[in-house]
């Protein structure tokens, strides 16, 4: 997946006919170079750089050139502002080639799992899972739940095959709870069934029919302390998660719930790319 994503990216970016280098860069020209981090983050990318410089010295135009590439990071590290994550030198052409496929990427990453540890360091409760959804960028869904997990979080379902997920269109759909969960209880394949509930009558009809997982959707404070009360009080083994509407200035509200996990959205469809750069050092 991350070959085919570089090469698509080096491809976009139409590396091998940069006119601005080819004319104002002498051939053979070396420079050194470092990646760093402007701000503190969590950085993840590693392998996105490796990959880029391995791909371009592959290529034709650049394969008779120099590279060297040291890193002193490695995914899931707090690296603060002006600490170096790699330092290399190399064909200029070729570095210059690669800075921004590299950088769109790593500070787009390097943001997620950066975004991810503030949730996890401000909810402060190791009981309750941190979780992401399918909310992700097309194509990119491999790598940006990777950057989740860099960041201390964790990745729910990966995508529609892994896992049975009854949410509010499906119990439209379907006329209601009960029968969604018994449609879906037909199925051969083993895997976990969760429902969205955004209200107590549809938590209610969730625990009578059992499933794995409860996901109590946008409510209100009171009305999820309700809702866990009602499953705790079925003594049926079902987990409970919330959703909907959870930020940073929120999320310290749920740490005392007994709740099993939250999953949040933004962590990948909001998440700002954190400032990274590519200089020639000296």
């Amino acid at each position: 997946m991350l070959k085919n994503l570089i090469k698509n990216a080096l491809l976009e970016d139409d590396v091998f006919n940069d006119v601005t280098s080819d004319l104002t860069i002498p051939k053979n020209s070396s420079i050194a170079f470092e990646i760093t981090p402007r701000e503190r983050i969590i950085f993840c990318g590693e392998e996105v750089i490796l990959e880029v410089f391995t791909q371009l010295k592959k290529s034709a135009k650049f394969k008779n050139t120099e590279l060297d590439l040291e890193f002193f990071a490695q995914d899931g590290d707090v690296i603060n502002a002006g600490k170096s994550i790699a330092r290399g030198a190399g064909d200029a052409k070729l570095i210059f080639a690669a800075e921004r496929v590299i950088l769109n990427l790593i500070q787009h990453l390097s943001g997620i799992a950066t975004l991810s540890e503030k949730f996890v360091k401000t909810l402060d409760n190791k009981k309750i899972t941190i979780l992401d959804t399918r909310k992700t960028l097309p194509t990119l869904r491999a790598l940006e739940k990777y950057a989740v997990t860099m960041g201390g979080a964790k990745n729910h379902r990966q995508n529609l095959s892994e896992m049975i997920l009854i949410k509010d269109n499906h119990i439209a759909a379907a006329g209601g709870v009960k029968k969604a969960i018994a449609a879906a209880k037909k199925s051969k394949k083993k895997i976990k069934i969760e429902v969205e509930c955004d209200n107590l009558k549809q938590v209610a009809e969730a625990v009578g029919e059992t499933c794995d997982i409860i996901m109590l959707d946008n409510m209100e404070i009171s009305q999820i302390k309700k809702s866990i009360a009602l499953i705790k009080k079925s003594k049926k083994k079902i987990l409970i998660e919330i959703s909907g509407g959870v930020n940073l200035d929120n999320i310290k509200k749920f740490s005392k719930l007994e709740i099993d996990s939250i999953s949040i959205g933004f962590l990948t469809h909001s998440a700002r790319a954190v400032d990274i750069g590519l200089d020639i050092i000296n």
